[in-house]
This record gives structure tokens, sequence and C-alpha cells, in this order.
């Protein structure tokens, strides 16, 4: 039994053994090891990320059903993997610049890894709530690793202080929910419901439980610490915020509300269509003004993330379907973004100032031309890959009765297309201004790239992602 158990986690075991190693080398080596770290670590989620897609087969459980280890979890944990080791790859010339690169860096993204596809993976409350908790100290930890910056002392601070409030709203959730199905179990509380109804003192305890996950997913009204945290976090830190913990968190929104909460669909959806109605607004429209990069894509991801819940707002297969396809596009864009701002300096000092990127195109045409290819992409412009993720999201809506939800996301859609082609504007009609120099590494202009080339030839098929999607909404609701 217990070797049933410890081979079904056995990719998180391994990421975890392998996090504890390096932690070792570090503290015992008289020599800084972070770039070696970093590398090993970044090769480590390729291979596990490898691993699962090749070998994963059916569904599995370990530990009384407290971990799932199925199709729906295999893909969220291939994308989260892979996004992670990009981020960590193109984080290197950054982090070596700025004097960050220690080897708890790495470490620590390793530790946030192995929560995040406990995460995606818990069958049980409580497999959940450790698994969110070990990902989140450590998001803790590196929103405030630059500790000489008043700004990211201040981000990891507000992380940390608004992400126990939202824990706290959780487990009390969770709590409640307990005491009226006396279940922690997904199915055995599915099963309450499914024979009694979801009893009242357990519709509060939803209420919560989405509340303390929308602030994983930073969407509104629970989003006020993702501008602050993203413009003060280092930017690498910014980077990895904006790709896996995304996909983590809107995974374990997916699988908390259909594995526990499959027979309650109404009692939900109401909430998740507010959630996605404020998120498109609020990230639409407080966008406009700003003018420092980063912030504008946290506002970014905040609307994104209303697309996403609007997806699973419907309800049905083919909403988790079309959710996972539209972050994954949402994740590979934003790859491609910040190898972008990761390499704005002028005279080897970073810049964030929007206004920066006036007449890049003369600078560097084939660099502009990428990012323009992105920004349409995140506006939803066709003929990109990002016209027809949102164009998923819209028909799951549409086809579960949400029409006038579906309309209201195209107008949002509408106001949004405004600052991502304000940056295009700039980049090729701005006023004369001193230019960026940054140099971009191989590495970095490799993921600009191949990120930019994926929206543009993924229109194709999707390069079979629609597939492996529709395989893993089966598997959840199966």
């Amino acid at each position: 039994m217990i070797g049933n158990d410890i081979s079904v986690i056995l990719p998180e075991l391994v990421i975890a053994g392998a996090a504890m190693m390096v932690l070792m080398w570090g503290v015992f080596v008289k020599r800084e090891v972070g770039p070696q770290a970093l590398w090993l670590i970044a090769l480590l989620f390729i291979g596990a990320g490898g691993w699962i897609a090749l070998t994963g087969r059916g569904s599995d459980t370990a530990f009384g059903g407290m971990f799932v280890n199925d199709a729906f979890s295999r893909f969220a944990k291939v994308t989260m993997l892979w996004s992670g080791a990009a981020v960590l790859l193109m984080s290197k010339e950054y982090l070596m610049r700025a004097k960050l690169l220690k080897f708890e860096f790495p470490v620590l993204v390793a530790l946030a890894m192995v929560g995040m596809m406990m995460m995606v993976s818990a069958g049980d409350m409580m497999a959940l709530y450790m698994g969110l908790e070990l990902q989140a100290l450590s998001l803790y930890i590196i929103a405030a690793f630059n500790r000489d910056s008043l700004r990211s002392s201040e981000a990891g601070l507000k992380y940390f202080v608004l992400g126990a409030l939202s824990s706290g709203l959780l487990l009390y959730g969770m709590s409640l929910v307990y005491g009226y199905t006396g279940a922690t179990g997904f199915a055995e509380i599915n099963q309450v419901i499914e024979a009694e109804g979801l009893p009242i003192g357990a519709v509060f305890g939803l209420v919560f439980i989405v509340s303390g996950m929308a602030f994983k997913v930073s969407a509104a009204p629970f989003h006020m610490w993702t501008p602050d945290v993203y413009e003060g976090s280092p930017t690498p830190v910014t980077a990895l915020f904006a790709t896996a913990p995304k996909m983590a968190a809107a995974a374990m929104i997916t699988r908390i509300l259909f594995d526990a909460f499959g027979g309650a669909i109404s009692d939900w959806q109401q909430i998740l269509v507010l959630l996605a109605l404020l998120s498109m607004y609020i990230g639409a429209i407080a966008a406009i003004g700003q003018t420092n990069i980063k912030r504008l894509m946290a506002y970014s991801s905040i609307g994104h993330m209303g697309f996403a819940l609007m997806g699973l707002a419907a309800g049905t297969e083919l909403g988790v379907q079309n959710m996972l396809i539209y972050m994954v596009v949402y994740v590979a864009t934003n790859i491609g973004v910040f190898a972008f701002i990761l390499n704005m300096e002028k005279d080897g000092r970073a810049v964030t100032d929007i206004s920066a990127l006036s007449l890049y195109s003369k600078v560097a045409p084939g660099r502009a031309l990428a990012l323009l290819v992105l920004m349409f992409s995140l506006a939803g412009i066709p003929p990109l890959v990002g016209f027809f993720a949102k164009l998923y999201v819209l028909q799951a809506a549409f086809d579960a009765g949400l029409a006038w939800l579906a309309i209201a996301a195209v107008i949002a859609s509408v106001i949004s297309a405004y600052y991502y082609l304000r940056i295009v504007y700039l980049m090729y009609f701005g006023e004369p201004v001193d230019a960026l120099n940054g140099k971009m590494p191989v590495l970095h202009l490799g993921l600009l790239t191949v990120s930019s080339a994926i929206l543009v030839f993924g229109i194709v098929n999707l390069f079979g992602l629609e597939g492996y999607a529709a395989n893993a909404a089966a598997a959840l609701l199966g």
C-alpha cells in the first residue's frame, strides 16, 4: 500500500528531495552555487514535466484518496513545470546583475512548485491546504527576496498579510463545510450534497472557500495585492507570479468546485459569474492609467483571470476544457512578455516606464515585432491564438446560457485593447526619447521568439492542445 502511494507521488518526492539536497549543498559548500543550483532545478522541472507527460496513464489515488493523479492534474503539472523552468532560466542574467542569484532562490521556487503540484492533485481539503500553504510561504519569501529594496520588502509584507487573511477565509470555509457535511474528502462531500443537498451552513462555507481561492488567482474584488506585489517584487519573481501559480490556482479552484461541489453547481455558479464580471472590468479599466509596465501586467492578469473564471462559471466539461486552453495560452504569452520586460534597460539600469518604449521599433525591429504579436494576442485580436482562446471561453459561457456574460466579456475585451495597443502605438509612432539599450541574451531572445511564434502558428491546430485539454476535462468530470 505504501509502495503504491509513493509511486503515485514520486514526481513530487523527487522535486522535494532535490530541493533539500540543493539546500544542503548551498549551505555546506564554501563558494556561491546559485547559478549551478538554478540550472539544476530548471533542468529537473523540464525532466519532471516530460516524465509526467510521457508516463502518465489513467487515474490513481494515494493516501486514501487525499492525492489524485489523473489527466487533469497531469495537464496542469506539465504546464506549471515547464513554465517554471522557463522563468528560472530567463531569471539568471537579471539576478546575477542585481547580485540576487543565491542558491536559496531556486530552492524556494522548487518548494513552491511542490506545493502547486499538491494543490492540483488534492482530493481532500487538508491536502489542498497543505499544498496551498507550502506554495504561499515560498512565494512570500521570494517576493521580498531583494532585502535591500524597500519596494520588495513592502511587496513581500503586503503579500504575506493579505495572503494570511485569504488563508484564514479558506480555512474557515473548510471548517464550515466539514461541520455540515462531516467530511473533508472531496468525493465524500459531493456524496453528501447529492444525497441531501447543500446545507445552508455549507453554502456559507463554500462562499468563504471561493473567496479565499479568488485571492490566489487575483480575481476582483480580492485583487488588491496584485499591482503592488507585481511592481515591488524583483522582475523574475513577477514573471513567476504571472505564470505557474496562476495555472495552479485556476486548476485548484476547478478541482474543488467540480470534485467536492459538483452537485451544487447552481450555488457556486453565480459566485463565479460575479467574480468573472468584476475581474474583467476592473482589470480592463484600472490598467488604462498605468505608466509602469509591471503594474499594467498585474491588471492584465486580473482581467485574464476573469475570462478564465467565465469558462469555469459555465459549469460544463466544455467550460473546463476551454479554461485549460485559455490558461496555457495566457502562460505562454506571459513568458514572452516577461522575457522582454527583463531586458528593458537604459545604461545598465532597469526601466519599467511604458514611455521608454517610444519608437523602440527603430532600435530593435525584431523584438518590437515579437512584442506586438504578444500584445495583440493578449488583446484578443484575430487571427492570433489569444483571440481563439477568448472565443473558446465565450463559447462555453454562451452554450451554458450565460449569453449576457459573454457579451459583457466582449465589451471588457474591447476596453482592455486600449492599453495593449497603446504599447504598440508607442513602439511604432511615439515621440523620440532616449532609447533603451539593454542587450537581450540568446535565451531570452529565443523565449520571446518562440512565445510569439506559438501565438502565430498555433492557429493551425493549437499544436494538439485541444485534445489534451479535452482528456483532462473528461478525467475531472468523468
